[in-house]
């Protein structure tokens, strides 16, 4: 049953963000896994649409952040106003006590705002004076960079980009599908669409987490997977021209997060056990952000996607 709330809830972000299959199935990946997301993209993509909509189709709250220079680390995490009624401090909550938040242009603002919104995915709680506040057991976030643009912002380190489950490029729709958003965004301005999902409970979502962790994988897969990690850490014992390119590799959370994310890619295929294919459908979107280049792939005009592809190709599949 809820494989198939969760099919249905595939079939209607599709409905709402045309031609962004791979955001929406990344998105629930994200959900089933435990994590959050951070896309990358022009502006104009229907980043924004994709987690309203998810919100639509789960119950849950939706909470959208617009990240500015001037933004403070209080305003995510909420701070203690004064009650002179009373005479006491009264903690009034930040957008961060939402099951989803949208962090739109995360690079836009500050180091130290960026590091509350990151402690607080990582740990889930904030603290704000003496007191720990726990977040939302239900807590997903996804963060948006514009590569457009790059005057006024603030580059995330490669330490704080670690704590994204996945990195997710999308581009431009096609002509057929431009044509096919005109058409939807002009029936719901006539008011015309009337879609509107059942919500997956809560408990549904966590229950199918604990399904996640019975799907099979064989030992011959696990150590596949690892091999995909160590081949970003020891590139040597695989390619000189890999050893070359790459600066530093994947940390174990990146093991963590590419069995978590080929786990959830086959549960939402319908199947009990996870194959090379599903390994491989998620493995640039978890090691996007995690293999840090060398100045020389750099000058060479590399790029990591094409540092993950050789590396694919070098290390056998069982």
């Amino acid at each position: 049953m809820a494989a198939q709330a969760f099919q249905r809830l595939q079939a209607y972000l599709d409905s709402q963000v045309l031609g962004q299959h791979t955001l929406t199935h990344n998105i629930l990946i994200a959900l089933l896994a435990d994590g959050h997301l951070l896309v990358e993209g022009p502006p104009g993509l229907a980043k924004t649409r994709a987690v309203n909509a998810l919100a639509n189709g789960l119950e849950g709250d939706f909470h959208r952040v617009q990240f500015t220079p001037d933004l403070l680390p209080a305003d995510l995490t909420g701070t203690d106003i004064y009650r002179p009624e009373t005479g006491q401090f009264v903690f009034q909550k930040g957008p961060l006590f939402h099951n989803l938040v949208l962090a739109d242009e995360i690079n836009r603002a500050p180091a130290k705002v960026q590091s509350a919104l990151l402690e607080a995915m990582a740990e889930r709680q904030i603290t704000v004076g003496n007191t720990t506040y726990p977040l939302p057991e239900l807590f997903l976030v996804m963060a948006t960079q514009n590569p457009i643009e790059q005057e006024g912002t603030y580059p995330l380190p490669e330490a704080q980009l670690d704590r994204f489950l996945m990195h997710l490029n999308i581009d431009y729709p096609g002509a057929q599908t431009e044509l096919e958003i005109l058409r939807l965004t002009r029936n719901e301005a006539l008011g015309n669409d009337s879609t509107s999902p059942v919500p997956i409970s809560q408990a549904d979502i966590f229950a199918a987490r604990k399904a996640l962790l019975e799907i099979h994988l064989a030992d011959s897969l696990e150590t596949y997977l690892v091999q995909l990690i160590m081949a970003t850490r020891e590139p040597l014992q695989y390619d000189d021209q890999l050893a070359r390119w790459i600066e530093f590799g994947a940390s174990p959370r990146a093991t963590i997060a590419l069995d978590k994310c080929a786990r959830a890619n086959a549960w939402l295929q319908g199947r009990d056990f996870v194959g090379p294919d599903d390994i491989q459908a998620v493995f640039h979107n978890v090691l996007r952000h995690r293999v840090l280049l060398s100045y020389e792939a750099e000058a060479e005009g590399i790029t990591t996607d094409q540092v993950l592809d050789r590396i694919l190709q070098l290390v056998a599949v069982p």
